[in-house]
């Protein structure tokens, strides 16, 4: 059978275990699809990748007692993803899909290239397959995981960490997922890693701006940071915000 995703075949499977009135379903599909592709190898006129799709629909975890219950959302499928391509990085931009939610999907890259996508099922086959919650799929060429890379020995500090946070407000429009690769892009040598930890919009923050804390970590091998250097490093980021985006910090 010629297809061009995997996502109907694990659609199919979620309804069948919604009559089995199962409350959490995971399941994952690895087949080849066919698009067409002027370039496209063995076969002229056709691509066809070995790809990788996942569904994740109900329940996070089994009820319990130590925890409310929470259906899955987007970003604990990401997390699933993320983990999967670790130690590598993959990128997520957002990103229409004729099967997904619309504003709830995104493309995945791994290296600057495309290799799939994710996101929240369409309302439309939601509400055909009577789903009720719509569960979250991804999709992804499966050659990617399979390219390793070797880790590297990097010596570990007996100096103290430095950590500092830098929360700013910046329009809605602005992704912080590229706010976050500018910051680590001016971001000096003592810099370990930035991280985003908070969103906030609503009381103080303008309705058509948007509050982004990152959590900044950093070290040196050989000695411990001068409080001037650190102040100098934050002041960098901050400029960077505020001259390419408008940002402002948060009082």
């Amino acid at each position: 059978v010629m297809r061009s995703s995997l996502i109907g075949g694990l659609v199919a499977n979620l309804v069948t275990n919604r009559k089995r009135q199962t409350n959490r379903v995971r399941v994952f599909e690895i087949g080849r699809c066919f698009s067409r592709d002027a370039a496209g190898t063995p076969v002229d006129g056709f691509r066809q990748p070995v790809r990788l799709a996942a569904l994740a629909g109900g329940l996070v975890r089994p009820e319990q007692w130590g925890e409310a219950n929470r259906n899955v959302d987007f970003f604990d499928v990401k997390a699933d993803l993320e983990t999967l391509f670790f130690p590598r990085i993959a990128e997520f931009e957002r990103a229409a899909h004729p099967a997904l939610h619309p504003g709830r999907s995104a493309r995945v890259l791994l290296d600057g290239r495309e290799i799939g996508f994710i996101g929240e099922l369409h309302p439309i086959w939601v509400q055909r397959y009577e789903l009720g919650l719509a569960p979250v799929v991804f999709e992804v060429e499966l050659a990617a995981f399979l390219e390793t890379v070797t880790p590297a020995y990097r010596e570990v500090s007996r100096f103290p960490a430095v950590t500092r946070d830098l929360a700013l407000v910046v329009d809605q429009g602005v992704a912080a997922a590229g706010l976050l690769k500018g910051l680590e892009g001016v971001a000096p040598a003592i810099m370990q890693r930035i991280e985003l930890f908070d969103q906030y919009q609503g009381k103080g923050i303008d309705p058509n701006r948007k509050s982004l804390a990152f959590r900044v970590v950093m070290q040196e091998t050989h000695r411990t940071l001068e409080d001037a250097e650190v102040e100098a490093a934050m002041a960098a980021l901050t400029r960077h915000a505020e001259d390419n985006l408008g940002a402002k910090l948060r009082a």
